[in-house]
């Protein structure tokens, strides 16, 4: 077998763009506590200590979101205040917001699509990976371990911000972590000797793990890791780059080895096209794999102007050869009905927007149902 290179990357909570999709989707999850069929379409943008929110939030009560001191709690969760700046009680937080409730009528016409989309899902049949590609399954995994250490390991002195990219290659033996690059945030007088020592340490100790759980996967550690390659990284978050809602959408789904459709997923309700059409189409690739139609699955969903559900335009499998979709098209019901009201209040989606929609397996839409001829 040829030998095939892979690459990932994963960004911290703290990162700009991370700040942003979790007040996106704190408000999200606001809104729908009000009114569980509430129509939300936010964005925000962050940049040294503004925060701009735009769009808009319908639901009853919308007018009393205390949308400042949501912005505010989701920084300080992210890591921010005492030394990294900016603090939560000093941001600037301006919005330009449609807030009321919804129109006469509106409520009833939530589960027909008030946009167009196209929505890539893909999965593979490794469940050790959550079926996922490994390269995005395991900067994902090293990714969290390492933003740990901001509270594991205080006198590292960490910041909130940070990145980790892995290059994976994969050969006739399996999966081998090649390359590896962090960037961890971390003021300037620390000892960098030390970080070098720990992120070593930790991956190590990572990859031991998580090479038990997957066989084919190598515990080795590249002889050379990239630690802070650029240099003292202490200006980080908003006060170093501007951050913006829907810029990691790479991150979110599957990483780059997938081409995806489909517009941001955080900051939209969960009966926008967007969102829901995303888990729609993961869902019916990862059952393709799991009931061994495939090794892998791409599945492509399109959505037009009031569509009730999702249409099943094509399904590729790991030779990129067209399956016929006309066998799962009533495996599942597509309907934004039910991806609002079943998966509305599943999960934390401040958590959501900062790990990913598809890295744990036990999220109510990763699980599936085969209990009828077309299940939620």
């Amino acid at each position: 077998m040829r030998n095939t290179t892979y690459t990932a990357e994963f960004v911290f909570p703290g990162h700009p763009d991370k700040l942003s999709d979790a007040i996106a989707d704190a408000l999200v999850q606001e809104a729908s506590q009000w009114q569980k069929r509430a129509l939300v379409g936010v964005e925000v943008s962050v940049h040294r200590n503004c925060v701009f929110v735009t769009g808009r939030i319908g639901c009853e009560g919308a007018e009393g979101i205390d949308i400042t001191g949501i912005v505010r709690e989701v920084y300080r969760s992210a890591g921010y205040g005492g030394d990294w700046m900016p603090g939560p009680e000093n941001l600037e937080i301006r919005t330009d917001l449609c807030l009321g409730p919804l129109e006469d009528g509106e409520e009833e016409f939530r589960s027909l699509s008030d946009d167009q989309s196209i929505c890539t899902g893909y999965a593979t049949a490794t469940a050790e990976t959550n079926h996922l590609p490994v390269e995005h399954w395991l900067s994902n995994r090293l990714g969290r371990r390492l933003a740990s250490l901001r509270t594991e390991a205080p006198d590292l002195n960490l910041g909130p911000d940070g990145k980790v990219i892995v290059i994976v290659v994969q050969g006739d033996d399996g999966y081998h972590l090649e390359e590896f690059s962090c960037s961890l945030q971390q003021k300037s007088a620390s000892d960098d000797i030390s970080l070098h020592r720990v992120v070593r340490i930790t991956l190590e100790n990572e990859m031991k793990v998580l090479s038990t759980a997957f066989a084919d996967l190598a515990p080795d550690v590249p002889g050379e890791l990239s630690v802070n390659g650029a240099g003292a990284f202490e200006i980080g978050g908003p006060e170093g780059d501007n951050g913006l809602s829907g810029k990691k959408l790479v991150v979110d789904a599957y990483g780059p080895r997938i081409p995806i459709g489909g517009g941001a997923l955080s900051g939209k309700d969960f009966f926008k096209v967007d969102r829901a059409g995303a888990l729609h189409a993961r869902r019916v690739a990862k059952a393709i794999v799991v009931t061994g139609g495939a090794r892998e699955a791409i599945v492509r969903l399109a959505w037009f102007p009031g569509d009730r559900e999702g249409r099943l335009l094509s399904i590729e499998n790991e030779d990129r050869k067209q399956l016929d979709p006309k066998p799962w098209q009533g495996l599942f019901n597509l309907s934004l009905e039910v991806s609002g009201e079943k998966w509305s209040h599943a999960a934390n989606l401040v958590t959501i927007a900062r790990f990913g929609h598809f890295t744990d397996g036990d999220l109510e839409w990763e699980n599936l149902s085969f209990t009828s001829a077309k299940t939620a």
